[in-house]
Formats: structure tokens, sequence, C-alpha cells
């Protein structure tokens, strides 16, 4: 993985800055976007997202979520790793070892590619590891050319058009994709198939269309802070919030809220600001990272901190500290919550001082 996927996803201290990050994403979605013929419009439709978020995303001005990629990702039919990385040589041979598939995962369902950068696309090879109840959602599935089907252990029940099939190990499928189908994994084990697509339309990748985005949602299981005064609506200033708001989130849904106390800037009247703070900006000190680094160990066991505002030093330790951090103009912490869950919560990042 390069370093600006690492920033991104990992807030690698050494990787390159943020403004860069973003913007090397932000091209990378618009590349995608165009390529795959679709308008600003047509993709914020397609995605369930807002244009806005979208041409922010594309002009380097907003950071995206995790789960705002995965959900652009599904939309464009693409690897989430096709943010971070240049055109790819197309290849007339594929060799793939075990253990060098390249994988893609969906929630809890993986996805690994035999196939990729086949000239063409003109095949589309998969193995698909499911776990027990999961699978592509009511949702029925249409796309052009073939599907195979080779079921390779345990077991997976398809529903095509009118008809129903249970697949065990061994079993296979081979029917005309234009009819609507979608599958499920009813057992109690993980069921693992070869799936092989043969689109007729090379421009198609009807991967992606097997999982859906509701699925997807179910799957969402994190823990997320905000910061807040009344444990109702978000706090405009991090540091001088006196509690978090923790949000357990389970199968996409808030199934548990704690508040925690958290350490302000009145915790830290006597500790002075290093000399190198001004040269540095405001707050990007080291004396400054490790009060930031104080204020998030109560939260340390959260994937994302909302809030209505920070200084862009507590920003980037966030990120170093492996919690992600967006500043929302979104008041009401359910409300907040519920557009995270969505893939629609937008990083105002231009609220940074």
């Amino acid at each position: 993985m390069n370093k600006a996927t690492n920033f991104i996803m990992k807030g690698d201290k050494n990787s390159p800055d943020s403004t860069s990050a973003d913007i090397l994403v932000g091209q990378r979605l618009k590349d995608l976007r165009t390529r795959s013929g679709f308008s600003l419009r047509a993709l914020a439709d397609r995605s369930g997202l807002n244009i806005n978020t979208l041409s922010l995303i594309e002009n380097g001005k907003s950071s995206p979520s995790v789960s705002t990629l995965q959900q652009l990702a599904l939309a464009l039919e693409v690897p989430i790793t096709d943010f971070f990385e240049s055109e790819p040589q197309q290849k007339n041979v594929i060799f793939t070892r075990a253990d060098h598939r390249p994988t893609q995962t969906f929630g809890s369902t993986q996805m690994q590619n035999l196939g990729k950068d086949l000239a063409d696309n003109a095949v589309q090879p998969f193995v698909v590891t499911i776990s027990p109840g999961m699978g592509s959602g009511d949702s029925r599935i249409v796309h052009t050319g073939f599907e195979f089907v080779f079921c390779l252990s345990g077991s997976l029940h398809y529903c095509l058009d009118q008809k129903e099939f249970d697949l065990s190990e061994g079993d296979s499928l081979l029917f005309e994709a234009h009819f609507p189908h979608c599958w499920e994994n009813r057992g109690e084990n993980p069921s693992q198939i070869l799936l092989i697509l043969y689109p007729s339309d090379e421009r198609e990748k009807p991967g992606g269309q097997h999982f859906s985005l509701e699925v997807l949602k179910k799957e969402i299981n994190l823990k997320i802070a905000t910061i807040t005064e009344d444990g109702k609506t978000i706090s405009q200033h991090f540091g001088r919030a006196p509690y978090y708001l923790v949000l357990t989130i389970e199968e996409g849904k808030v199934v548990n809220k704690e508040m925690r106390n958290k350490m302000g800037h009145n915790h830290f009247h006597d500790v002075q600001h290093a000399e190198e703070s001004n040269a540095a900006g405001h707050g990007m000190d080291s004396v400054s990272h490790n009060k930031h680094i104080s204020m998030a160990e109560a939260i340390s066991d959260c994937k994302a901190l909302l809030c209505g505002g920070m200084g862009m030093g507590a920003y980037e330790s966030m990120r170093q500290l492996n919690i992600q951090p967006v500043v929302t103009d979104i008041r009401d912490i359910d409300e907040a919550a519920q557009a995270f869950i969505d893939g629609k919560l937008v990083d105002h990042t231009e609220l940074l001082h």
C-alpha cells in the first residue's frame, strides 16, 4: 500500500500532508467517474451521496471517510484501493498465486479477484467467501452476459428470476445474467464460491453489483465518539468540550451511548507551549501533540471522532492515532451519527483553525 493510502486509512505520520493526499483521492475519483461515463449528478444518484460532497472530494477540499470511499467504490464497481493507485497496465496473461490474490472486502464478505488487470475485461473470475446470513441483499441484480457459480464449500441459496436453487459443495449454476438474481448464505458456516462473470459489455464491472449498500450498512460494527456538553448536540470546540459521547454501532445501528469525561485545555494550564509552536503552526508542535494524545486516551477504542470544530494540530494528531476526525456542521448527534453510517457525513476541513 502506498504512503497516501496509509495516510488516509491509517494516519501514518510519515506520509504526505493531508492536502496532498486529499487531492490525490479527488483526482482519482474524478478519473474513475469520467472513465465510467458518469456525471457528478449520476454518481450522486447511484451512490446515494450528496452532489456537493462529491464536488468537494474531487476538488481536494474534503477528506472522505472510509465508509464514503466504500460507497463510492461500490457505485463505481471498483476496489476501494483504486482511489490510491495509478491506472494499471492491462495484461493478456494473468497468473495469480494462492497467497497473492487481490482482495476486496465488502463488510464481512471477501472477494478475491483472479483476473485483475486482464485486457478488455472479457472474463471476471472471483473467489468469494460469504459469512452466515450475508448475501447480495433483497434487490435483484441484473447485468449483461453470463454468470457461472461453483460452490467450493458450505452452501448458498440463489434466487434466479422465479426459481430458487440451493447450492452445496460441488454444485454449480450457469445462467444468462439479464435474469434478475440474488443470493444468500443461509447456512451456519461460511461458504466459498467460484464466481465467474462474462459481461458482454467490456466496460461493465458487475462484480461490485453483488453487494448492496443496505447489506454493507448492516455490517458496520464500530464505536465513534462525538464531543459534547449536553450529550445531545456536537460541540463547536474540541479543546473546550468537557465530554465525549461514545456511540456503539452494530449492524449499521446505534445500540449504545456512553458519556465519558474528556480532558480539556483547563487540564493543561500549567503546561507551556513549545517555543517552536508558532513556526510549526497552531497546535502542530510536539507539546500540543502530547496534549492531544492525553485528550484521546478516553476514546482509544473509537474509529472516528465527530466535532463541530478543532485546530489543525488536533486534527492531524487524531489521524496519527488512527482515529478519523470529521468536522461536521450537523449539530444533532443522532443525525450526524446516521449520516456517518450512511456514508454521507461531509468532513468540512475548511472549518479547521
